[in-house]
């Protein structure tokens, strides 16, 4: 068992669309030599491979299917089955209900259903989901964003991070992210929306929610084209108290460590 401590690489934040220099949401969460891919939105499989192969990984983990979470899923299959990648076995993907069928829906040009299941290992997620992959524990609950949505709770080495994923502010993130080290939660939103159209935080929601869950720190994520990084993070202080920063791409936060 290596010593390696909970650990998150940002792959990418950016939202709805890669930027030049910022894929989307992607994370690669790393502890005790357990290698994990959260949420494969576009343009994140190249960065990750500066970290680990694809048939290194021990899983993947699909918050909700919107393509800016989910679309390099459809490049990983390509990879890993028509490339230089060997798998000695498909690879634990944990998603949304439907994921296996989304996919192959977007990869079959013909009447036949194209065979996910070679590359994935698929598992559907629900409210309370909770596996043990390696040295990870991974708890996922349902998050309010207007389509099947998780919010991921990681556990190692008695560090814990908590990804809201996509959602407004709800009871299930605050719950999930009761007392963890550190907090990634999305701040998309510039201004409150209008009554009835809540599905992501703006920054002050993100710091809020880290607030209410007594969170050791809060890294915000997902952050709107109408808002800078530094106005996000600036904003999110205005609520919460402990260290803010934002998910910028190729950033790595070393659980153990409160200034990394």
């Amino acid at each position: 068992m290596s010593n390696e401590p909970l650990r998150l690489t940002v792959l990418g934040s950016a939202t709805p669309y890669p930027s030049a220099d910022n894929p989307c949401s992607g994370y690669l969460v790393s502890g005790g030599g357990t290698r994990v891919w959260v949420d494969a939105g576009s343009g994140t499989l190249g960065p990750l491979q500066r970290h680990v192969r694809l048939d290194e990984l021990d899983a993947i983990w699909i918050s909700h299917l919107h393509a800016d979470h989910s679309a390099d899923l459809l490049t990983a299959y390509y990879g890993a089955l028509y490339a230089d990648i060997r798998l000695a076995a498909p690879i634990p993907l944990y998603g949304p209900p439907g994921i296996a069928d989304r996919l192959a829906g977007f990869l079959s040009n013909t009447p036949a259903r194209s065979p996910i299941e070679s590359a994935f290992a698929v598992t559907e997620l629900t409210d309370g989901h909770q596996v043990t992959i390696g040295q990870l524990t991974l708890t996922s609950r349902a998050v309010a964003h207007g389509i099947p949505a998780f919010a991921l709770r990681v556990e190692s080495g008695g560090r814990t991070l908590v990804y809201s994923g996509d959602t407004a502010p709800c009871a299930a993130l605050t719950e999930l992210a009761d007392g963890c080290d550190a907090l990634l939660c999305e701040a998309d939103l510039a201004q409150p929306p209008a009554a009835g159209e809540y599905v992501h935080h703006t920054p002050e929601d993100a710091g809020g929610t880290a607030r209410a869950a007594r969170a050791g720190r809060l890294i915000v994520t997902h952050v709107g084209r109408s808002l800078t990084p530094c106005q996000a993070v600036a904003r999110a202080a205005t609520r919460f108290g402990g260290p803010v920063a934002h998910a910028d791409p190729g950033a790595v936060f070393d659980l153990a460590n409160p200034l990394l």
